[in-house]
């Protein structure tokens, strides 16, 4: 079973406002025939959002705010390998940006690119080290490369700053399981179901399964 993800990020206020006018999808490769229609009167559809944003970072190629707009609607569009040009851009510019640094390293890990996944969420963590999710998918990307240990320590740190967190406390079962620690995972197990069952009967399938 894949271990359950998390990459919910708390944008800048300053693009607060205009991203909401890109859900459910910024995607410009991937439209309906009717979403094609609306875009004539839809002053918010994807391509514009995507044009205007385009537009002003090729007028001011350094003002780092529009381009992590730019990354972000690349990243929407599962276009990872651009976003992460785009983040690296805005990194470069503004180093102490750490959702450019987390976003940059959830696109590493779409890619299956752990390694650089991890020096980014690293990064991230350093402005960011309160964000239970950050070290969530940082463990996740750990187990990737079989550091079990770094795994195990990056999960508590996301269940420590958010007990009631389902997919940590999973995840973290989970790698108990690979080291064949029953016992841990049985722990993991007995506090997810406190506030998710669904998630619980999900792990105690897997501890079965390697009992």
């Amino acid at each position: 079973m894949q271990p359950l993800r998390n990459s919910t990020v708390r944008l800048p206020a300053v693009l607060l406002v205009t991203l909401l006018c890109l859900l459910p999808a910024c995607s410009r490769e991937d439209r309906s025939e009717k979403s094609k229609g609306d875009s004539a009167t839809n002053p918010y559809s994807a391509d514009t959002i995507f044009d205007e944003v385009y537009k002003k970072v090729q007028e001011n190629p350094n003002d780092p705010e529009a381009l992590y707009h730019l990354a972000d609607l690349y990243d929407r569009s599962s276009q990872y390998p651009e976003a992460i040009d785009t983040y690296q851009k805005v990194v470069k510019i503004k180093p102490d940006m750490g959702y450019a640094w987390f976003k940059m390293a959830t696109a590493y890990d779409r890619l299956n690119r752990p390694a650089e996944a991890v020096e980014a969420f690293k990064t991230a963590a350093k402005y960011l080290p309160e964000h239970a999710v950050l070290f969530n998918n940082m463990g996740v990307a750990y187990g990737k490369l079989g550091k079990y240990d770094d795994e195990i320590a990056s999960l508590k740190k996301a269940v420590k700053l958010r007990p009631n967190y389902a997919a940590a406390h999973y995840n973290l079962g989970m790698t108990y399981l690979k080291q064949k620690n029953k016992a841990a995972a049985m722990k993991e197990y007995e506090a997810l179901k406190q506030f998710d069952e669904g998630a619980a009967d999900a792990l105690h399938r897997e501890i079965e399964k390697n009992s």
